[in-house]
């Protein structure tokens, strides 16, 4: 799946924020245990819920909406992902695992953008 066991000093469940590699099994097709980037980790008028991109090993290598990312020490991937932001869903806080790592500032920025053209932002 891509993921490995959190590296020590990672933060509460409660403390999850933007750029955190956490796990979350999503219900349907996408329910097993896997990788998501936090890319809201705060919603101000309700703050049990966090909105995430799943990330997958399966990689289609789709400019624009899948951002490919590599293992690192620091964002706990096993495999080389992707990150989808054509698949972003919202949780409960419950809902989510341990924070396993974090994104690289500079690979959000890459997110961001995707972020931007899948939804028409751009």
């Amino acid at each position: 799946m891509g993921i490995e066991s959190a590296p020590s000093g990672t933060r509460s469940s409660f403390e999850i924020a933007r750029r955190d590699i956490v796990t979350v099994a999503p219900p349907g097709e996408f329910g097993k245990p896997r990788p998501a980037l936090v890319i809201q980790g705060r919603f101000p008028r309700n703050p049990e819920l966090i909105t995430v991109a799943l990330i997958t090993s399966d990689l289609l290598r789709v400019p624009d909406i899948r951002v490919p990312v590599a293992p690192t020490a620091t964002n706990g991937l096993k495999k080389n992902s992707e990150i989808a932001v054509d698949n972003i869903q919202t949780f409960s806080r419950n809902r989510l695992g341990e924070v396993i790592g974090k994104l690289s500032a500079e690979k959000m920025v890459e997110v961001d953008a995707a972020l931007a053209i899948f939804l028409g932002l751009a």
